[in-house]
C-alpha cells in the first residue's frame, strides 16, 4: 500500500503499489499523464478558503456529518464506500455504470474507460496545491475510529485531508459522463457527488473536504474542455456509447445503499 494515495492524488512517483483489493497490484507508471500538463496550477489555491478551525460553526458541521457517516459503518453504504475507494482495480470506472445506463469497462467501452482513467490524473491532482498549503488532519486521526481502508491509513496520515482528491475524481467523472450522455445528467452527476461523499462515510475526509473537491473538479473540467486531445477522445467515447449494448449490473442494490446516506 506504500505511496498509493500520494502517488495518485499528489503526483508522487513510486516504484510500485497495491490497492486494498487482493490481486490488484499496479505499477506507478500505470497512472500516466492526464490531458493537462499542470492540473494543479499555483493559483488554484484561490479556489478554496482555509478549512474550518476547531471550535468554529463550520467545524461543528463537519463533526456532525462525520458522526452521521460513522453510523453507517459495516452496512451497505459502508460497503459501497469501500468499493468507491478503489481507484485502481479492474472495475474502477464501472462505479458510474448504473447512473450512465451502460456497463463501463475496458472490454465493454474501451475508449470511455481509457478517457476516464486519463482524466483521473487531472482531477485527482487538482487538489494538491491546496492540500499542501493546509495539511489538514483527517477525521480518523481526530476521532480514532476505523476507516473502510485500514491498509491506507499510514499514507493517509501524511496526505492532507482538504480538499478531497477522490471527491474531485468522482465529481469530475460525473461532469464528463453527463456531457457524453446529457439525457441522464442528473443521475450521473448525483452519482459523482455520492462517490465523493463515500470518503466521509469511510471516515477519511470531512464534509467540507468533499465539498471543496467538487469545486476543484469544476475548474479542471472547464480547462479540459479547451484541450483538443480531450475533445477528440470525448467524440470517440460518445460514438462508442451509441454502439454500447452491455447493461450495468447490481443497480438495485447500489440504489438502495445510496438511499442510506445521511
Amino acid at each position: 500500500m506504500k505511496y498509493l494515495i500520494a502517488a495518485c492524488l499528489l503526483g508522487i512517483s513510486a516504484p510500485g503499489f497495491a490497492t486494498d483489493q487482493p490481486g490488484t497490484k499496479m505499477p506507478a507508471s500505470r497512472l500516466g499523464q492526464g490531458y493537462l500538463k499542470n492540473a494543479a496550477p499555483p493559483e488554484s489555491i484561490v479556489l478554496s478558503p482555509a478549512p474550518p478551525v476547531a471550535g468554529s460553526v463550520a467545524q461543528a458541521r463537519d463533526d456532525e456529518a462525520s458522526r452521521a457517516g460513522l453510523a453507517l459503518k459495516d452496512g451497505p453504504r459502508w460497503a459501497l464506500a469501500t468499493q468507491d475507494a478503489d481507484l485502481f482495480g479492474p472495475r474502477a470506472t464501472a462505479t458510474m455504470s448504473c447512473a450512465l445506463g451502460t456497463d463501463i469497462g475496458p472490454h465493454t467501452t474501451p475508449r470511455l474507460d481509457r478517457l476516464l482513467h486519463k482524466v483521473m490524473a487531472d482531477f485527482g491532482m487538482s487538489t494538491s496545491v491546496i492540500k499542501r498549503a493546509y495539511n489538514r488532519p483527517r477525521p480518523f486521526m481526530v476521532n480514532g475510529r476505523p476507516t473502510c481502508t485500514p491498509d491506507w491509513e499510514p499514507m493517509l496520515r501524511k496526505d492532507g485531508s482538504y480538499p478531497s482528491g477522490h471527491s474531485a475524481i468522482g465529481y469530475g467523472w460525473g461532469l464528463v459522463l453527463a456531457e457524453l450522455r446529457p439525457e441522464y445528467a442528473s443521475q450521473i452527476v448525483a452519482r459523482g457527488r455520492a462517490f465523493g461523499d463515500s470518503r466521509r462515510v469511510c471516515n477519511v475526509h470531512w464534509l467540507s473536504d468533499v465539498e471543496e473537491g467538487r469545486i476543484a473538479a469544476t475548474m479542471i473540467f472547464a480547462r479540459l474542455n479547451a484541450e483538443p486531445a480531450f475533445q477528440k477522445d470525448m467524440k470517440a467515447a460518445r460514438a462508442e456509447l451509441k454502439r454500447a449494448k452491455a447493461a450495468p449490473q447490481n443497480c438495485e442494490s447500489e440504489a438502495a445503499a445510496l438511499r442510506l446516506a445521511s
